[in-house]
């Protein structure tokens, strides 16, 4: 679920390795203390219902009201169109979320009076393309301008040391396998940051996508994987395979045998490029902002001004758009019963093949579009430990803390966070490890296998992969345990596959300004991340407000009370 040494590694959102763990781990955790714990946060089976519904299916509404702008999904995408229309005056909004809390992948969690995160768990600093990060960042005071130079606010800067890698046998700084100057790895560190820099100079990436030319050189990266482009420009190193592959489950939920060349050089070259070293010595490119709950200290910052506008636990069945308003039927999860909801606008901010569920006469493009785009699985895993773990020599217990495994890529573990590194407490103490597993597998059948076990396991079999995994680098780690609460998201995030960048139904969703209901999601770029999303919201949501304006009609009114049937 950023910017990061020597790439901006984002974590945002197999197991036939795991389940192998799995099983050998049984009986050693026999005698090892027993641990609480449960799934937690969204409940999958709400959305599940959307599965074969059939009109008639559901019960007739039992209320009826109107609203100017309904909005569909209170993601990042969905928070920041809400949020782009009542900075327009446009203050008859509506938004259905079907968790009972918003924030789509960027919830947070307590475990213990600790704060830790449920996805999502750091910002980057916005490049200069994000101008609409960088102004909400400025309206929430952790940016602003002094002299001509940005400067953030230190409090929300993470705090050194950053990250640190697990391998042979000690803990380094830094993300990247070691290499010494002039041997082969670092030969090829080298290679593939001039690929990287050429990139930027000659074909242009930015994040957000948008804001970058296409041309048919990004078409002809994007028609290929990054593992065939890899092996095309002879870049074989096993850790430098290793490290391109994390950075890819990481931001995309796949690895390189699945995530497009276009996907795997944008990683690097929408940002600060490929450092192989000492490039960035007062480590600016290197800085993010994150807190103890992660992104979800952003998410209820967006959500605290719509108050009542916001209605969770709504799980929109259907969207029927006329020639003068859109129709929604909404079950409401709290009162078991069906509403009828009329808006003049709508702003979809689901993802796309939901979208498509949820629309009675959806354009081709959306059809096309979700039929091509597939999503990564993911397990967030909170521990919370009673007493610290013992460290290994080397590098200092990091915020970020990755262990390296180089017995074959594409394996879904993506290290830990400590949620209390950005505390301010004196003294080290009991904590919550947050680990990040990615399950989107190197095939669609190995990505649709994954699904079906986080959906079907039972929460101790993961804890028991997620501890295995971990006790690697901590075998004290078990001992200290006193609860794991898991997180799993079927649909996490887009996989920027070969071919969906370049697809013309999803350019025409992005352009299109006709009708009633706007796209807004971070599907539409591809890929997720939290700028696309919310550069996508803001957008649809300032088109709406125009729409208010261009129309001539009240920009605010009072939502009709509510009709019993």
């Amino acid at each position: 679920m950023g910017t990061r040494r020597a790439l901006n590694v984002r974590r945002r959102t197999l197991l036939g390795a795991a389940a192998a763990l799995a099983v050998g781990a049984c009986a050693r955790r026999e005698t090892e203390p027993a641990f609480d714990g449960g799934w937690v946060g969204a409940a999958h089976e709400r959305g599940h219902r959307l599965r074969g519904t059939k009109s008639g299916a559901w019960p007739a509404p039992s209320v009826s009201r109107r609203c100017s702008v309904a909005i569909v999904g209170g993601g990042i995408a969905g928070l920041a169109a809400a949020r782009a229309l009542l900075r327009a005056g446009v203050d008859d909004v509506v938004l259905f979320e079907l968790e009972d809390a918003a924030g789509g992948n960027s919830r947070g969690h307590r475990m213990a009076d600790v704060e830790c995160p449920l996805g999502a768990h750091y910002l980057p600093l916005p490049g200069p393309h994000a101008h609409e990060v960088a102004q909400w960042l400025d309206e929430l005071g952790l940016r602003r301008v002094e002299h001509g130079r940005v400067v953030y606010d230190e409090r929300h800067l993470c705090h050194s040391p950053q990250e640190r890698l697990w391998i042979d046998g000690q803990w380094i700084d830094g993300l990247l396998p070691p290499a010494p100057t002039g041997s082969a790895t670092h030969e090829q560190y080298r290679g593939f940051a001039r690929q990287v820099d050429t990139a930027q100079r000659e074909l242009g990436f930015a994040l957000p996508t948008m804001r970058a030319p296409w041309t048919l050189a990004h078409s002809a990266l994007d028609a290929q994987t990054f593992a065939q482009w890899l092996d095309a420009q002879r870049f074989d190193d096993p850790r430098l395979r290793w490290y391109l592959d994390y950075c890819c489950r990481d931001d995309y939920g796949a690895g390189i045998s699945t995530v497009s060349a276009w996907a795997g050089l944008h990683y690097f070259a929408s940002r600060h490029g490929f450092r192989v070293s000492g490039s960035d010595p007062d480590g600016e490119n290197d800085a993010v902002l994150t807190w103890p709950e992660g992104n979800a200290w952003l998410v209820r910052r967006l959500a605290a001004p719509l108050g009542e506008r916001l209605r969770a636990g709504h799980l929109v069945l259907r969207v029927d758009e006329g020639r003068h308003g859109v129709g929604l039927d909404v079950w409401n999860e709290s009162e078991q019963h069906v509403e009828h909801w009329t808006a003049r606008h709508l702003v979809s901010a689901v993802p796309l093949f939901v979208a498509a569920r949820l629309l009675q006469a959806p354009p081709p493009a959306l059809h096309e579009t979700a039929a091509a785009i597939t999503h990564a699985p993911w397990l967030v895993a909170n521990l919370q430990l009673a007493t610290p773990l013992t460290d290994k020599p080397g590098a200092a217990p990091s915020w970020d803390n990755v262990l390296y495994d180089d017995a074959a890529l594409g394996q879904p573990p993506l290290g830990y966070v400590d949620a209390a590194h950005q505390s301010l407490r004196p003294q080290q103490g009991a904590t919550v490890l947050t680990a990040y597993w990615a399950l989107g597998g190197a095939s669609p059948a190995e990505l649709i296998a994954n699904r079906r076990r986080l959906l079907d396991d039972p929460w101790r079999v993961w804890a028991g992969r997620v501890i295995d995994d971990l006790a690697r680098a901590h075998p004290d780690l078990p001992r200290r345990l006193k609860r794991v609460d898991l997180m799993r998201y079927g649909h996490a995030m887009a996989i920027p596959r070969p071919g969906v960048r370049a697809s013309p139904a999803l350019a025409m969703l992005r352009q299109a300004s006709a009708g009633r209901v706007r796209f807004a999601h971070a599907d539409l770029a591809g890929y997720s991340v939290l700028e696309e999303a919310f550069t996508l919201g803001d957008a649809a949501g300032r088109a709406v407000a125009a729409a208010f304006t261009n129309a001539s009609v009240p920009r605010s009114h009072r939502p009709a009370p509510a009709r019993r049937g």
